[in-house]
């Protein structure tokens, strides 16, 4: 067997020295390397990780020596774990001349075959990441792919462990068709891993929609619409939002599943032609009511006619609720003047006398 064949040989030469010699030495050389790696007892271990194909001795023991690289099974796919019978192992040991071997009351073997894993959802990040790059697309969750044929979890050997390398891309943005090409390269030697995928990208909004037909003047209400996506191309620039619908009043019959916008949808009358409704009067300090009629069908802050039933007068009121409209009453103010009145001067008593000359005084001679 080659252990006892080996440790006889490596023996022989160091006895046969000894022998020869008429004194012993007076310290005892250590014993060769070689020696004591082949002194080591093989140990069964009870879980085997490989990276490659197949499972060598030195993956299913500990101290394989000189018979570590021999391949006595093959590998799991990758990804996946197999168990071998202990009984097994030791016979395609024995096979290879691998004795001795310390089970440890071992009863299998495990053995993974480590790999990568490349989610399908990895790979598609990784494709709108290259739309909003090159092309302006917007958030992801805003962005709908579907694939000519369904991307799945890749699963590759554990030595390719480099990132997606974008290195082919064609994209047509009037249909939405792309083609992209990803590589992964791996350990040295190895040949890069290629990835293509085709497919359709549109980008969409969430919009509010009609989850059935609507009539003329019906109001919405919360059930009667729901959030999907829609192709950003479908959706017009006056779309609302859900709160903004509930509780409107539709100008016009709309369909089952169309986009609700804004021009769709109307204030709802609170007021209608021949509807009763309660007038109110208000002033400084005034509250009244009394019973009146509408002549106008009219929303929240329109201005309607209305009858008043009790003096058969018509006045014009703003609609403020659901049959209610309201007058408000001015209040006529008396204004003093600013500017108080100023009374007219007395004429003057006194005339004014006219100058008299006054003669030059005499010279005086003396």
């Amino acid at each position: 067997m080659i252990r006892s064949l080996l440790i006889t040989t490596l023996l022989a030469a160091p006895l046969t020295a000894a022998a020869a010699e008429s004194t012993p030495p007076a310290a005892a050389p250590g014993l060769d390397p070689r020696i004591e790696e082949v002194l080591r007892t093989p140990v069964l271990r009870s879980h085997v990780e490989v990276t490659d194909e197949l499972v060598r001795i030195g993956d299913v023991i500990d101290n394989a020596g000189g018979a570590a690289r021999i391949a006595i099974y093959r590998a799991p796919d990758l990804g996946t774990t197999g168990a071998l019978p202990t009984a097994s192992v030791i016979a395609a040991l024995r096979a290879h001349q691998v004795i001795g071997v310390d089970t440890r009351d071992i009863r299998e073997v495990t053995v993974t075959r480590l790999a990568r894993s490349l989610p399908a959802k990895h790979i598609q990040m990784q494709v709108i990441e290259t739309l909003q790059r090159r092309h302006g697309f917007g958030e992801a969750e805003d962005v709908t792919l579907s694939w000519d044929r369904e991307i799945e979890s890749q699963t590759l050997p554990s030595s390719y462990s480099g990132a997606l390398q974008l290195v082919a891309e064609r994209f047509d943005r009037r249909s939405g068709r792309f083609d992209i090409s990803f590589e992964i390269t791996g350990a040295a030697g190895n040949v890069p891993v290629r990835l293509r995928v085709t497919g359709t990208a549109v980008e969409t909004l969430a919009t509010v929609v009609l989850t059935r037909p609507v009539e003329r003047n019906e109001v919405i209400k919360i059930s009667d619409v729901a959030i999907e996506r829609r192709p950003k191309a479908e959706v017009a620039s006056d779309a609302i939002a859900r709160d903004a619908v509930i509780g409107m009043q539709a100008r016009r019959a709309l369909r089952s599943g169309q986009i609700v916008r804004s021009t769709d949808l109307a204030k709802p009358d609170l007021v209608t032609r021949d509807q009763g409704v309660t007038l109110i009067y208000q002033a400084a300090g005034i509250y009244l009511t009394s019973r009146g009629k509408a002549l106008e069908t009219g929303t929240e802050g329109d201005v309607v006619n209305v009858l008043n039933l009790q003096s058969k007068r018509t006045v014009s009121a703003t609609v403020v609720g659901r049959g209610q409209v309201m007058v408000t009453v001015a209040v006529p103010r008396i204004l003093a003047s600013a500017q108080p009145a100023t009374a007219p001067s007395a004429p003057a008593d006194t005339a004014i006398a006219p100058a008299v000359p006054v003669a030059p005084a005499a010279a005086r001679t003396e």
